[in-house]
């Protein structure tokens, strides 16, 4: 390991095997975690998650020109297999003239990708509030767009959660596939250390574990979530 441009550079060279080799390459996989993983699924999530609001409320509009986009992009990114959405956007769109850096690729491809899954568990929780919530709204003289937004999406909000982490998680699982972007993330670091010391079994099984210790992690945090819901639902 050695300093380069007040960055580690780890160095691990053929020969290199068993526990040493785990140890060696523990901190790049985690770095690749920390500085593409991590951020990756969190900015990927926060702006896939403001589309699949707007997706959601333009799929229960009553005018079919707005429902019409919006059903269409969900029918497309959900029948498309995301690598494939992956490589239009940073392979496919230089043919127009559009670069785009790997890391902004990955996010506006994953992003696209969680709009459209996140967009059908909002609208379904949104259809779930009995439509009495709606006529209560109105009653006290709310208009349709400050009932949606003072009545309806925070209850709405509470039934989408345990959906919504579980999309979350897959998405931590999903940023694997921006290693064939060349994003430095934690499956890449594998993947190139791998190809230097041959030990494909070990250095797979070492970043599907720390995969997991994440998801891991996550899944406990979306329990402590949904347990302080559950203390606003009326039993």
């Amino acid at each position: 390991m050695f300093l380069l441009n007040n960055t580690f550079v780890f160095t691990i060279t053929e020969g290199t095997a068993g526990w040493e080799l785990i140890k060696q390459a523990f901190w790049p996989m985690v770095e690749g975690g920390i500085k593409y993983t991590i951020p990756l699924t969190l900015i990927s999530f926060a702006v896939g998650l403001l589309l699949a609001l707007l997706t959601a409320v333009m799929r229960l509009s009553r005018s079919r020109i707005v429902r019409a986009p919006a059903a269409f992009y969900v029918s497309a990114i959900r029948g498309t297999p995301m690598i494939v959405q992956l490589f239009i956007v940073f392979y496919g769109l230089p043919n127009i003239g559009l670069t785009i850096e790997p890391f902004p690729s990955a996010v506006i491809a994953f992003s696209l990708n969680v709009g459209a899954y996140a967009s059908e568990v909002i609208r379904a929780s949104i259809s779930s509030i009995p439509k009495g919530q709606w006529e209560a709204g109105y009653t006290v003289g709310m208009t349709n767009g400050t009932t949606l937004r003072r009545i309806i999406l925070p209850q709405a909000a509470r039934v989408s959660v345990p959906p919504l982490s579980n999309t979350f998680i897959s998405l931590v699982k999903d940023t694997s596939l921006a290693s064939l972007i060349l994003v430095a993330e934690l499956f890449r670091q594998a993947r190139e250390i791998a190809a230097r010391t041959y030990e494909f079994l070990i250095l797979y099984i070492e970043a599907a574990f720390l995969y997991w210790i994440i998801c891991f992690i996550l899944t406990v945090l979306q329990e402590l979530i949904e347990r302080r819901l559950e203390r606003y639902i009326a039993k």
